[in-house]
């Protein structure tokens, strides 16, 4: 074998192995081929995405296949890519390709899976992307145009509107006051009717939408007035004015000073009179009785002398003199300021007092058979029939003696006559009885206090036969 000229230069192992750097080449060509369709199909996904999410949801089953297909053309244009740049007789690109080809797949499987998960979410959040707006609410029916002006209501008419329980059908031009309220959002005028019932009208017309500002205001309306019921009712409201409700202001306590005195009616007299009635009556007023005396007080017994039901008043005042000792057991008128405080009696302010006549006695004592019984001691007598018995007793003062009224009755008692004492001695009364009924009966006698006749100090019987 002929040796080379020493100027010719060997071949070296690189020169042997020429196919290494081209093969290098060609790797680096098809991964940016790759890398490139990779990114490709990322943003096709990636706005696939974003349609699917901005659109409704008939575009989601869409858009999935819109993806898929792409996905599945994706490692077609890879392989093609592949086979294009790979030459046949190099032995290892085929493997690196075949290495490649599945991270292609990876990658191209990545945004797949992304663009699926993106679907999916979009899918579950697109009801709450598209915001549903608030309810519509039917409009009211209101009324904005007023019918032809009508007959005017009639004075007879105008009574059965305001009568509750009647005019229905009732209708015509007029006029209404009241308060307004909202009922369903509608104004409403509350009206008091001709027995102080209320009725209540629907408002319409053009001023309704106005009219809800003014509530419990005071609202005079006037147009068509139609009563649909027998409480309530319709105007169409033509012309309208409010007025502002009155502030209740707050009056100042009041100051003491005594109410001022009135004079007592008729009645009122006679409840003061009556007993066991009118307690707390006090006002001006003139009554009419016997005087008595209780100590050194001066009283006025005005009805039921002698019987535990009697009213007397204590007489006070500048008329409360000692020159009235001379009227004691005579009839008098006494005028001034009346207070009884309870029912069988009280005090009595005497302005002026005017002495009457004494009444004239209903049984005279003359032509009788009189059986006497003096002072506190129990017995028994017998009494013809219509003739007399008189029970004498010593009086005390804060007391008066008396019997039961159902009991005088019954016996006939017809007089109890107080008679002070002489010279200062202690008063009596005397009781008076003409019995009408022949029969026995126990009479009893109670010491009670004169405006409280419940509270008795001590009391006596006496047993009565009456004799044909």
């Amino acid at each position: 074998m002929a040796k080379p000229k020493s100027g010719a230069k060997k071949p070296t192992p690189a020169a042997k192995a020429g196919a290494k750097p081209a093969a290098k080449k060609d790797n680096a060509a098809r991964l940016d081929l790759i890398r490139n369709a990779s990114k490709k199909v990322a943003t096709a996904a990636t706005k696939v995405v974003k349609a699917v999410a901005e659109g409704a949801k008939g575009k989601v089953a869409a858009a999935k296949k819109a993806v898929a297909e792409k996905v599945e053309k994706v490692p077609a244009v890879a392989k093609k890519a592949a086979a294009k740049a790979a030459p046949p007789a190099s032995p290892a690109p085929p493997a690196k390709a075949g290495k490649a080809a599945p991270a292609a797949k990876g990658a191209a499987s990545a945004p797949a899976a992304a663009g699926k998960k993106g679907a999916g979410k979009a899918g579950g959040k697109a009801p709450s992307a598209v915001p549903s707006g608030p309810p519509v609410e039917k409009p009211r029916p209101r009324a904005t145009k007023l019918p032809p002006v009508g007959e005017p209501l009639t004075k007879r008419e105008m009574e059965q509107l305001l009568t509750a329980g009647e005019g229905r059908g009732v209708m015509g031009e007029g006029s209404l006051k009241g308060r307004l309220i909202l009922s369903g959002e509608l104004p409403h005028l509350v009206v008091v009717g001709r027995d102080k019932r209320e009725l209540t009208f629907l408002l319409q017309g053009p001023d309704q939408e106005v009219l809800p500002a003014y509530v419990d205001h005071k609202v005079s309306v006037s147009g068509l007035i139609k009563k649909t019921t027998n409480h309530s009712g319709v105007v169409e409201v033509r012309k309208y004015s409010a007025k502002k409700p009155e502030v209740e202001e707050v009056a100042p306590p009041p100051a003491d000073t005594e109410p001022k005195l009135r004079y007592l009616s008729p009645g009122e007299v006679s409840m003061a009179v009556a007993a066991g009635m009118g307690a707390g009556i006090k006002g001006f007023a003139s009554i009419r009785g016997n005087l008595e005396m209780m100590g050194e007080d001066f009283v006025l017994v005005v009805s039921n002398g002698g019987t535990r039901q009697q009213v007397s008043f204590a007489i006070e005042g500048k008329a409360a003199v000692k020159s009235l000792r001379k009227h004691v057991g005579q009839t008098l008128q006494v005028t001034g300021v009346v207070d009884k405080t309870s029912g069988w009696g009280g005090r009595i302010t005497a302005e002026t007092v005017e002495p009457r006549p004494s009444e004239a006695r209903s049984v005279s004592r003359d032509e009788m058979e009189l059986v006497h019984i003096e002072g506190e001691v129990p017995t028994s007598v017998d009494v013809k029939l219509n003739h007399g018995l008189t029970v004498r007793l010593q009086e005390q003062p804060g007391a008066t003696w008396a019997i039961e009224p159902t009991l005088a009755k019954r016996v006939g008692l017809r007089e109890a006559n107080f008679e002070p004492g002489p010279n200062g001695s202690p008063a009596t009364r005397e009781f008076f009885f003409t019995p009408r009924n022949p029969g026995s009966f126990e009479v009893e006698f109670f010491l009670a206090k004169a405006f409280t006749p419940g509270v008795v100090e001590r009391s006596f019987k006496i047993n009565v036969t009456v004799k044909p």
